[in-house]
């Protein structure tokens, strides 16, 4: 499998060189390896912060703190996640640290990632054209 380096405050993080998501995620995969075959994300947790994220993008562009192009963007992988076209991205087990941060970080970055990727970036990019935190949080 071929990686790339992912860094974020925490440090860096090696993710597999094609997924939609990035340090937060792998860190939480590495970091719960509990029983991952069966104890899985629920996708109706997932399709629910997407339609959460897709609302935020809309309001914050029309409380004029999210560029329009940014928040169609959003939208665009909000409607991509809520068809299952990118279930593979979200490998998180429903053990966690108890405040879903993982679960929210990981949906934030195959938000961001994606969107980069479909606006015409590479995931090797170091500069994303959505950031996770930023954007989509």
């Amino acid at each position: 499998m071929e990686y790339r380096v992912e860094k974020d405050t925490m440090g860096e993080v090696k993710v597999p060189a094609d997924a939609y998501y990035g340090a937060q995620t792998q860190r939480s995969i590495d970091n719960f390896k509990i029983a991952a075959d069966i104890n899985k994300m629920p996708k109706e947790i997932i399709e629910a912060f997407a339609y959460l994220k897709k609302a935020a993008a809309i309001t914050n562009f029309e409380a004029g703190v999210l560029p329009k192009n940014k928040s169609v963007l959003i939208g665009k992988v909000c409607d991509e996640i809520l068809k299952r076209k990118l279930d593979e991205y979200f490998p998180l087990v429903v053990w966690q640290t108890g405040s879903g941060t993982q679960s929210n970080m990981n949906v934030n970055e195959v938000i961001a990632y994606r969107g980069h990727v479909l606006k015409g970036g590479k995931l090797t990019d170091k500069e994303k054209f959505l950031h996770p935190n930023d954007d989509v949080n």
